[in-house]
């Protein structure tokens, strides 16, 4: 037997909340914006963003896999060609809800959930973390530059040979 979905149901069975979740969705990716009460958008949030990361991918079977929750072509098409390029950069956070205010009729709290398009801007590296990395890393070593000689050309250099006196060996003047 199958659990029941957390969070409220939305009314209706499960078949019915998932053909209304499929229906927000693609709302929202074809209008980039959508008001909503504040229950379904959020239920909506992790089917939305679930599907978004699967854009990201962009490979075929993620194209199924998006096809099988929204049926509409075009809307799953404008998802992986005009959106996922978007959000290529962000890490989650695909959607924002921001409260209105309340329905007149029933009283509902209504929002507007809109999808994050902006781009994002990488977060500079703490001290403490920039610290740690650093001391991960290898140094890398600095080439040495080596010097070419020609064969006509010859180096003369002096060697002078020079004994230093070793240290290990045991003093003679010590009788």
């Amino acid at each position: 037997m199958a659990a029941p979905t957390k969070g409220p149901r939305l009314g209706g069975g499960p078949a019915h909340e998932r053909l209304m979740l499929a229906n927000l969705a693609a709302a929202l990716f074809t209008h980039k914006s959508i008001k909503t009460t504040e229950t379904r958008a959020k239920r909506l949030r992790p089917v939305a963003e679930r599907l978004i990361t699967f854009a990201k991918r962009g490979d075929l079977h993620a194209r199924r896999r998006v096809l099988a929750t929204i049926g509409d072509k075009t809307v799953v098409h404008e998802l992986f060609t005009e959106i996922a390029p978007l959000v290529e950069l962000r890490e989650g956070g695909y959607t924002r809800i921001t409260k209105l205010g309340f329905r007149k009729g029933d009283n509902a709290s209504m929002v507007q959930m809109e999808l994050v398009l902006e781009p994002v801007n990488p977060k500079p590296k703490s001290a403490k973390k920039a610290a740690a990395a650093a001391a991960t890393d290898a140094p890398e070593e600095t080439p040495v530059e080596e010097t070419v000689v020609a064969e006509d050309e010859t180096v003369d250099a002096p060697v002078e040979e020079t004994e230093a006196p070793a240290e290990d060996a045991p003093a003679e003047d010590a009788k």
